[in-house]
């Protein structure tokens, strides 16, 4: 099963709107939403929940009132100042575990948190999709990414041919998880200098991962000059632009209406991911070499 990730240096730049017209665009394939903390592949396709799945993305201390001799020791170690009155506040509390191991009568243990859910969804015309919510405040969103991508390839069958990963925008801890093993990371920018930065870290990031990278230039006529700055990066560091998206407001029709560009195939927006997809399918399908 081929893995095409999908991400972007930064939000807004349409990185979810290609993924879902490529939803409908690419068959034999999985959807799997790796932006756990606002997930929204889901919410355009509308996939009933099949399997719900907590995670446990990390564990916090608890002290046994009963054991505890009251001498201080934990809270005087703890540097992320966790402990208080002898009492573990969780949302500082780091899980490193020193309280525990330190704790001269064992009064201390450490407790696996739940921290959000694995979910694994159907559409209407039996599309698979997995996603996860992580909760408020909470850690792990690297862990949980994984966690994701482990139930794609669990839920996956012989006919599945392509893994298509909705990441997460920046270059973080959830983005590294979203993209580390894939065949190729298309990444999505829009013609501003913010998103032209923005998208030479995520190169960047990529790169020395040495997974191989392509760059679509979304909205690429609001700003024909820095499209061609864009394009001119990418020529001098033998990135392949596989597509230049135009503005199109059937877009925004379509995402009031959440809907998928996929119901508006005669629109300009479109026909232009479609083309898109015919050249990154030729890059998977003949194979890429790491740089």
């Amino acid at each position: 099963m081929k893995q095409l990730a999908i991400l972007s240096g930064k939000g807004g730049t349409g990185k979810t709107t290609v993924a879902t017209t490529l939803s409908t665009i690419v068959k034999n394939k999985i959807m799997a939403d790796c932006d756990v903390e606002a997930p929204n592949l889901n919410i355009v396709l509308q996939g009933e929940i099949i399997e719900k799945q907590d995670f446990y993305g990390k564990e916090t201390a608890v002290i046994d009132r009963d054991k505890c001799i009251e001498c201080g020791l934990c809270e005087e170690l703890c540097r992320f100042d966790a402990i208080s009155n002898f009492e573990v506040y969780p949302y500082y509390c780091e899980g490193c575990g020193l309280c525990m191991y330190k704790c001269p009568v064992e009064a201390i243990k450490l407790v696996e948190e739940k921290t959000g859910h694995v979910i694994y969804a159907k559409t209407k015309s039996e599309e698979k999709v997995v996603y996860a919510e992580l909760f408020p405040g909470a850690d792990g969103s690297g862990k949980l990414v994984t966690e994701v991508r482990k139930k794609a390839k669990e839920v996956s069958d012989d006919n599945d041919e392509y893994l298509i990963i909705d990441g997460t925008p920046g270059i973080g801890c959830p983005v590294l998880a979203s993209a580390t093993g894939v065949d190729l990371v298309l990444i999505v920018t829009e013609p501003t200098l913010s998103g032209f930065a923005d998208m030479k870290r995520v190169l960047s990031a990529i790169e020395s991962f040495k997974i191989p990278s392509v760059v679509c230039v979304n909205k690429w006529d609001l700003n024909k000059e820095v499209s061609q700055q864009i394009e001119k990066y990418c020529e001098e560091n033998n990135i392949v632009v596989v597509g230049k998206i135009d503005f199109d407001e059937t877009v925004v029709k379509a995402l009031k209406n959440l809907q998928s560009l996929s119901s508006y195939p005669d629109s300009t927006a479109y026909q232009q991911i479609y083309k898109m997809w015919l050249r990154i399918k030729e890059i998977l399908d003949e194979g890429v070499e790491s740089k």
